[in-house]
């Protein structure tokens, strides 16, 4: 039986969710698997991904294939590293604890780099949102002082007519 290692599409439409779990090759996308290795979840950013990391590389040890993009959340969460240190372990190239070392440090700097695009994220977003209320402030701003000057306008134009009605009102009165 060939075991692959891939991904299993749940959610609804155009807000997909996968599972990813190990599976025989000849199953359906969606139908039996043997055992669900983790989740993946597209729809946030950056996308969330949560592995058994421990599982993933049973199988991975065990012969399973995963599919491109299974293989790519692999390598992204450090199960591809992890089962290479474990080869070189069986090798006796390294000993379990430089293994975990390695592993280890590994993950911190990833953690870093996804805390950072995190960060960075947030900071942009609030850098449109700030210039989203100042652009909306100047907005108003115009239309405030537009609205003086019109009422402005208003006042002269009631002060101007009745002089005009009183001029208008002399002229009549001198010509009769």
């Amino acid at each position: 039986m060939s075991v692959k290692i891939r991904l299993q599409r749940h959610g609804k439409k155009g807000k997909p969710f996968y599972w990813v779990v190990a599976a025989d090759a000849r199953s359906k996308r969606d139908g039996k698997y043997l055992e669900k290795i983790g989740t993946y979840n597209p729809n946030t950013n950056p996308a969330t991904i949560d592995i058994n990391v421990d599982s993933a590389v049973k199988w991975l040890n065990n012969g399973a294939q995963p599919t491109d993009t299974a293989k790519a959340i692999l390598s992204y969460k450090g199960v591809l590293l992890k089962h290479h240190l474990e080869g070189g372990i069986r090798k006796g190239a390294l000993t379990q604890e430089q293994a975990d070392a390695k592993f280890a440090a590994w993950l911190a700097e990833k953690d870093n780099k996804i805390t950072s695009k995190k960060d960075g994220l947030s900071s942009n977003k609030a850098d449109v949102k700030a210039k989203a209320i100042a652009a909306e402030k100047e907005v108003n701003a115009k239309r405030v002082a537009a609205a003086k000057e019109a009422l402005a306008a208003a006042v002269v134009e009631e002060t101007v007519a009745p002089e005009a009605e009183v001029a208008e009102e002399n002229n009549e009165e001198t010509q009769a």
